[in-house]
């Protein structure tokens, strides 16, 4: 997709991954946006920046979409494959900085892999 234009809306959107290592829903994105980005350009800057390699996506249990910041990746592709865990009790997800390593299974090609772990968060076990 190549480089996205450097936008109000971009730096927007970027400063909500700005000081956190925790996912946010698209949802959460789009609320918190709404009186600055309309809901389309957000979708269209989530999708350039997970093909460009500065953000991932996956899905949480509830069908709903999370991003994430990428450590080492590009528009060539994702190499940060890590595990996402979400809190049961606050809806909080973040990336879990584990190795994983995804099995190969014959006679298939594997293009991308998820794994949601779910429980409780150190904050709401206290």
């Amino acid at each position: 997709m190549g480089i996205v234009r450097r936008t109000k809306s971009l730096d927007l959107l970027m400063s909500q991954f700005a000081d956190s290592h925790d996912a946010i829903s698209a949802v959460a994105l789009i609320e918190s946006l709404k009186k600055d980005v309309n809901k389309t350009t957000v979708y269209r800057l989530l999708d350039r920046l997970e093909d460009d390699g500065v953000l991932h996506s996956f899905m949480s249990s509830d069908g709903i979409k999370w991003y994430a910041k990428c450590k080492g990746c590009s528009s060539s592709g994702h190499a940060d494959v890590h595990p996402h865990f979400q809190c049961t009790d606050c809806g909080k997800v973040d990336c879990l900085d584990l190795e994983v390593t995804i099995p190969s299974i014959p006679g298939r090609k594997i293009n991308s892999s998820q794994i949601l772990i779910q429980g409780t968060c150190d904050n709401c076990l206290n």
